[in-house]
């Protein structure tokens, strides 16, 4: 199984508001590079399409020989609207409940497809084979 230590110094007080880790270290285990994902649905609000591409992560993970969510080390967040954003890092929160990926959050000014509000790729450490 691959070592995973989050590191989060206690001055920083935001990592954890923010639901993020400053580093994640891993030894060990296989490297999985996720591809960005997005919503399918195209009606779907921002927490219906935040939902879906959790869901979409976790079952290539799992696909690939991982566990679910909580191999990711890290995501890349695109968001189409800035005032998404605290109400994602909320979901986040929820979703890994204490230890986070490393993350970044950005703002774009759209997506291939109009209706995208979000989008989420990452990289997992999954045990080795």
């Amino acid at each position: 199984m691959p070592g995973k230590e989050y590191y989060a110094p206690a001055d920083a007080r935001s990592t954890t508001q923010r639901a993020y880790s400053r580093a994640v270290i891993t030894e060990g285990g296989r490297t999985i590079w996720l591809a960005g994902q997005t919503a399918q649905d195209r009606k779907a609000d921002f927490e219906a399409q935040v939902r879906e591409i959790f869901d979409k992560l976790a079952e290539t993970i799992r696909a690939v020989g991982g566990s679910g969510l909580h191999d990711m080390v890290t995501m890349t967040v695109f968001l189409k609207d800035a005032r998404h954003g605290d109400r994602f890092v909320e979901m986040r929160r929820e979703i890994f409940k204490e230890n986070f990926p490393a993350s970044a959050l950005i703002t774009v000014t759209g997506f291939a497809r109009p209706e995208t509000l979000v989008e989420v790729q990452g990289v997992a450490v999954v045990a080795g084979k």
